[in-house]
């Protein structure tokens, strides 16, 4: 069976848009590879975090894992930080790995612009060499990730060419991106031009919302000139976006749920639909995560992923220390 790997760091409320872009693939993608799921709670250590939110944010996110569908006698699911062998690869590759390709990376240029350029920690420019250590670790053959994310991939793949290259044999598994075909992208309800993020915008939809709150800010949801109901990103992106929401959480394409609305000509009624078929949705996943977040299934679980996470890891590290030349290895 192939294996597919994915994370996702414990930073911020993880919103709608962290849903149907990852969290509401990862039980399908149980059912057809070997499924590794990880807390990447080191990438968390990028920007500064106050350690109390970086535990309770970890503790949170393993709820919903298992609240969202994850089946723990089918994924393994760990702490980043609990193998270290994340950051003993990480040592090893960052030398396979050019300062040019770094500093091209979109994602870091987007959240470098904001800071002092004087200040930018050495982890926010190297992010995309921890996240190929990630990858690479436990031979994953696919890895579902989000838009932003598939360039991270693509060096990820130039990384693997250029090492097996050198050492003539194949020590590193090329990877595949895999980015769902709806809902890749949610966006803002305020500003449909911007992604959906976990900064505390008040056009996100966060999972564990107060149901009433969500509702609210899907019928305040920002639209577009007209009253017809169909997909134009560039004309009618906020239609667009509420369009994308309906078809990820019904399972449908843009094209059935653009027929299903094609008859609804007043935006307060497909807002009232847009938000029932949310509003069911996060309401299951709260009622899971309340039962889950008190008792002990979390540290059973990552005590068990740790250990099934690490005798991977472990052995595709000995393999690239062999390799490279690493004294008794």
């Amino acid at each position: 069976m192939k294996k597919s790997l994915s994370g996702i760091k414990p930073t911020g409320k993880l919103t709608l848009g962290n849903y149907i872009g990852a969290l509401r693939n990862f039980p399908k993608m149980q059912e057809e590879y070997e499924n590794y799921i990880f807390v990447a709670d080191l990438h968390a250590l990028t920007l500064p975090i106050d350690p109390d939110y970086l535990r309770n944010n970890t503790r949170d996110l393993v709820a919903l894992y298992l609240a969202c569908g994850l089946d723990p006698k089918k994924t393994t699911i760990f702490l980043q930080s609990d193998v270290s062998e994340h950051s003993e690869l990480n040592a090893i590759i960052q030398n396979y790995l050019y300062m040019g390709e770094l500093s091209r990376m979109t994602q870091f240029k987007a959240k470098s612009a904001s800071l002092n350029q004087n200040a930018i920690g050495l982890g926010l420019f190297a992010y995309p060499v921890l996240m190929c250590a990630d990858i690479l670790l436990y031979d994953a053959d696919v890895v579902p990730v989000g838009e932003d994310q598939k360039q991270h991939v693509e060096l990820c793949r130039d990384l693997v060419h250029r090492f097996n290259t050198r050492y003539k044999k194949e020590i590193f598994k090329m990877p595949e991106p895999i980015v769902p075909s709806v809902g890749a992208r949610i966006m803002s309800l305020t500003d449909p031009t911007k992604k959906m993020s976990k900064s505390g915008e008040k056009g996100d939809i966060y999972l564990l919302e107060d149901l009433t709150s969500i509702r609210k800010k899907i019928m305040r949801a920002e639209t577009d000139l007209g009253s017809d109901i169909y997909f134009d990103k560039e004309n009618k992106p906020g239609i667009s976006n509420l369009l994308t929401i309906y078809a990820s959480l019904k399972d449908i394409s843009i094209k059935e749920a653009e027929e299903h609305f094609k008859d609804l000509h007043r935006y307060g009624d497909f807002k009232k639909e847009v938000a029932d078929v949310v509003c069911e949705e996060i309401a299951k996943i709260q009622q899971k995560y309340n039962e889950i977040i008190n008792s002990n299934l979390i540290d059973e679980v990552l005590k068990e992923g740790k250990e099934k996470a690490k005798s991977i890891a472990k052995m595709v590290l000995t393999r690239v220390q062999k390799a490279v030349g690493i004294y008794g290895k």
